[in-house]
């Protein structure tokens, strides 16, 4: 999928909801558990259940890996649930040396055929830049993490006094452009937006850690729209996990969408 389709989505849905596919056998309710394939039953009814709510799917590829062989198979199967409609997000947190990194890329981008896949740049331009050769297809780069280690490393300052993720976000832009570059930037980090928007002003930000792990979706919003909006925000545990019941899961994605509708409204 590429921006001009992405964005069209966006705007003509007013959401710019991501739903993460975070499927936790043992965390999903007994009654799937008896199904041949329990993670992609389950699945398929969180993907029914919110398809009119969320623009973008994202399965976080260690719960589907860690099932071995039958794991795959069920993301295999929720990849090719999933409307064309929708963007879909590798979350691999890939990065490696190169031929290592051209067989990650083939892997989420031919194999299984998904949108964008999210990818760690520690090792730096060669360890990205297989990925970003892909037509129609997006790179996903970590910046600045929802979890409370990323103070361990990505706010080191530089000589200059720059954190460490910015300095990643400024030379990442060498690599790909805004068509085909997002960065991973946390929620949980709202006051760090202004200043991430004047650095990548026209980037789409991935923003995970609404909802369970307490991301403002107004604060973050509002600082990190751009005039393509610009956001895809991620709820997992806080929309998959809501209930039992296909209902509990659909009212908490149609909560945040209405909350996305009414930003989009306001500022737009």
């Amino acid at each position: 999928m590429n921006r001009k389709e992405l964005v069209k989505q966006i705007k003509s849905k007013s959401s710019y909801l991501c739903v993460g596919l975070d499927t936790d056998i043992h965390k999903i309710p007994s009654i799937f558990r008896q199904c041949d394939d329990p993670i992609f039953e389950f699945n398929k009814m969180v993907i029914d259940a919110t398809v009119d709510h969320c623009v973008s799917y994202k399965p976080n590829i260690a719960f589907y890996e860690a099932e071995g062989s039958k794991g795959w198979e069920s993301l295999q199967k929720t990849i090719e649930y999933i409307p064309d409609s929708h963007f879909t997000i590798a979350d691999a947190k890939r990065g490696d040396i190169g031929n290592t990194s051209n067989l990650y890329a083939k892997t989420f981008f031919k194999t299984y055929e998904f949108d964008s896949v999210t990818v760690a740049p520690y090792m730096g331009v060669d360890s990205v830049t297989p990925f970003l050769e892909y037509l129609d297809k997006w790179v996903i780069l970590l910046g600045l993490t929802s979890n409370t280690g990323s103070q361990d490393f990505q706010n080191i300052e530089s000589k200059e006094g720059e954190p460490l993720f910015e300095s990643v976000l400024r030379k990442a832009q060498e690599w790909g452009s805004p068509d085909n570059l997002m960065f991973v930037i946390g929620a949980t980090h709202p006051q760090m937006f202004s200043r991430i928007r004047k650095i990548a002003p026209n980037n789409f930000l991935l923003v995970p850690g609404v909802g369970t792990q307490g991301g403002d979706l107004e604060s973050l919003s509002i600082a990190g729209f751009n005039d393509d909006i610009g956001l895809l925000v991620n709820s997992s545990r806080g929309i998959i996990y809501a209930g039992d019941k296909p209902a509990d899961i659909k009212k908490a994605a149609e909560t945040l969408h209405e909350s996305m509708k009414s930003l989009l409204n306001e500022h737009f």
